[in-house]
């Protein structure tokens, strides 16, 4: 019994100890905001080609991970429900602004899309930071 409280107790020392790692959780905003600033580029119409920085987008979120992951000392194992809900909220927000950036250009707003890009980056890092100590949460709990 003894050995169980001094691994809870080890669980709460690691969870209080974990620091917002927040210039690694704006690089997140960073990637979401040139992701959805890519719209400025396309063509929306019959013409519409889909910018080819989806993939280089998401190779970069996997490095921002791993770097967390180094920085911080901590593998998140599972996320929690509170990370999970952030991290779709990330998702459909990154979508939605960039469906909002391609009317914009195909209004010829191309200007208009650094408010989305701005919009993007700002969303997506305080998401980021809602999932993270989310997932620290999730640690404590075991």
């Amino acid at each position: 019994m003894d050995t169980l409280r001094g691994l809870s107790a080890d669980r709460a020392r690691l969870a209080d100890s974990i620091r917002v790692p927040w210039s690694l959780l704006a690089g997140f905003g960073a990637v979401a905001a040139w992701w959805v600033g890519a719209a400025a580029g396309t063509t929306p119409g019959e013409e519409y080609d889909p910018p080819a920085a989806g993939l280089l987008a998401l190779a970069v979120v996997l490095v921002i991970i791993y770097l967390i992951q180094r920085e911080t000392g901590v593998r998140f194992r599972s996320m929690g429900p509170q990370a999970g809900v952030a991290v779709a909220g990330i998702v459909v927000g990154c979508l939605v602004l960039f469906s909002i950036s391609l009317g914009l250009v195909s209004f010829g707003l191309q200007w208009a899309v650094i408010l989305t890009s701005a919009l993007a980056f700002g969303l997506t890092t305080w998401l980021a930071g809602v999932a993270y100590r989310g997932a620290a949460r999730n640690l404590r709990r075991g």
